[in-house]
């Protein structure tokens, strides 16, 4: 297993996530093993995420999950920094190799029900470029323990 910090990733890392776009919808769904940290008021979600054409290249997803907002940081060939705060619309850079791009997040749903050993995190947001619509959104993350019996 990969090791960060000399830590194993113990939990696994469920992500389910939605997009609507021009009427269609679109969903993935991903399972990976990853690191989790709940320290007081805050959590922190971190799993790499690799690139489906080239296995040799992934992102290093962290996220960083207070009681109404989550930061989402992604890092890699591509970047990107996402503030997701209920009821709040935050200007957001994704890097892309054409140049940066701000793009417009609004956060409608924040569900947290993360604790010491993981849990469930829900989010629904618009994203807008030129305060023009461009997708709904909606991502489901589930944080369990490993199961540690052989």
């Amino acid at each position: 297993m990969v090791e960060k910090n000399g830590n194993k990733e113990n939990y696994m890392v469920s992500i389910i996530g939605e997009q609507i776009l021009d009427g269609d919808s679109d969903r993935v769904e991903v399972i990976t093993a990853g690191n989790y940290v709940h320290k007081g008021d805050r959590c922190f979600i971190g799993y790499k995420e690799y690139d489906e054409d080239n296995p040799n290249r992934h992102f290093n997803n962290i996220i960083k999950v207070e009681k109404n907002l989550v930061t989402i940081n992604r890092t890699g060939p591509l970047s990107s920094r996402l503030m997701l705060e209920k009821g709040r619309r935050h200007q957001c850079v994704y890097k892309t190799p054409a140049g940066d791009l701000m793009i417009g997040v609004y956060t409608k749903t924040l569900d947290n029900n993360l604790g010491e050993k993981g849990g469930r995190l829900e989010v629904s947001y618009t994203l807008d470029f030129n305060s023009d619509l461009v997708s709904e959104n909606r991502f489901i993350i589930t944080v369990e323990e490993k199961n540690t019996e052989v």
